[in-house]
């Protein structure tokens, strides 16, 4: 229940204070009293008050001395204050509007018009209080928006670094907390998928640099399409190569298979990106390596220039392997094959000797899916 409005009667005569507080009192006000102008300044500033009734001739200080007090106080400045006087109303009004009253009433006091200038200086306290609530709530809300905005736009070009690397979905994965953060090294155990073009160089060296740029944008633009569609991390371009992760920042069922998959579906893309090239006379072809095992991930590079990269020997034997596959081939080690032997038609290539590795490591050739009843 809300406590009634609070009055402070001052005036220096004992029987207008009495006669005053009395009949504030039985209209339901709670009234506290002053007998001097400093009294009443001493009673605001321990227990501010709704409203001051205000004698305007008091010894020592004046009425209008104490209402010049309170508005050069910032605390009672809005304070609503009426001044009361038995002298010349319209001599004693201006000075009070000078003093920074809010109104005025004459000795003897009318009880009716009392209580309509008390309820109506009330209202407007109520109002300017109610204001001032919404506007410290308003600055709070903004400050707590232009943090929001400022999170949401770190996050957002956070989001668009991730993107170099990661699909869409994943990049907004990492910004909302649903992934470690990729950049923080670890170790993990990922297929990795390495891809880039034959005959590549010698068209380059023939070929006009529009040309040339216009075979890269359309090439990476069907193979990224492929990686963001079966969910893979984008780990680097290398010249006309890719690199491709499954299973890092975040795991994903099957990434044996997902790779496979993937590299199938690059195979078929890229085979209507050949047919169009050579109709323009480019004989360029494209070979794929994957191979599984633990890689070091984490950032790569220095201050102000950090890249999302991966080393260790699995990514090595991928690079290598795609090295030797030839024209539309996708060469996997033999320890691969069991992880896809449900999935993929597979035929043995041979002992391939790699760079980086003692023994030779036997490949195999991914041909294609197996039918659904296969």
């Amino acid at each position: 229940m809300n406590s009634p409005p609070k009055i402070l009667v001052v005036d220096d005569t004992a029987r207008n204070v009495k006669l005053l507080a009395d009949l504030l009192t039985v209209k339901g006000f709670y009234v506290a009293t002053a007998a001097s102008g400093r009294e009443a300044l001493t009673s605001v500033d321990a227990e501010p008050p709704d409203l001051v009734l205000l004698d305007v001739v008091m010894p020592e200080m004046s009425g209008y001395e104490v209402c010049q007090k309170l508005r050069e106080n910032p605390a009672t400045a809005m304070l609503p204050v009426i001044m009361v006087t038995a002298l010349d109303p319209s001599v004693e009004r201006i000075k009070g509007i000078d003093a920074g009253a809010d109104d005025f009433l004459t000795k003897p006091i009318n009880q009716a018009e009392l209580l309509a200038r008390v309820k109506s200086l009330l209202r407007v306290k109520e109002l300017h209080d109610i204001v001032q609530v919404q506007a410290v709530q308003l600055a709070e809300w903004n400050k707590t928006l232009e943090l929001r905005v400022q999170t949401q736009v770190e996050q957002l070009e956070r989001l668009e670094r991730l993107k170099r690397f990661f699909s869409p979905q994943l990049a907004e994965l990492i910004v909302a907390g649903g992934a470690d953060d990729p950049l923080k090294t670890h170790r993990r155990d990922v297929t990795v998928v390495f891809l880039d073009l034959r005959g590549f160089t010698g068209f380059a060296e023939t070929a006009e640099p529009e040309e040339v740029m216009g075979v890269l944008r359309e090439y990476h633009t069907a193979m990224g399409q492929a990686v963001m569609e079966h969910e893979g991390t984008l780990e680097c371009f290398i010249g006309d190569g890719m690199m491709v992760l499954f299973n890092d920042p975040v795991p994903v069922p099957d990434p044996q298979a997902r790779a496979v998959r993937m590299a199938l579906a690059m195979r078929g893309r890229f085979e209507e990106l050949s047919r169009a090239w050579s109709k323009l006379g480019y004989d360029i072809g494209m070979g794929i390596g994957i191979a599984q095992g633990y890689a070091t991930i984490g950032a790569i590079g220095f201050e102000g220039r950090w890249d999302y990269g991966s080393i260790g020997t699995v990514c090595n034997l991928a690079a290598r392997l795609c090295g030797e596959a030839k024209p539309g081939q996708i060469l996997i080690p033999q320890r691969f094959v069991a992880s896809i032997a449900d999935l993929a038609e597979v035929e043995l290539t041979g002992e391939l000797s790699l760079k980086g590795f003692q023994r030779a490591v036997t490949a195999y050739n991914v041909l294609g899916l197996k039918a659904p009843n296969g």
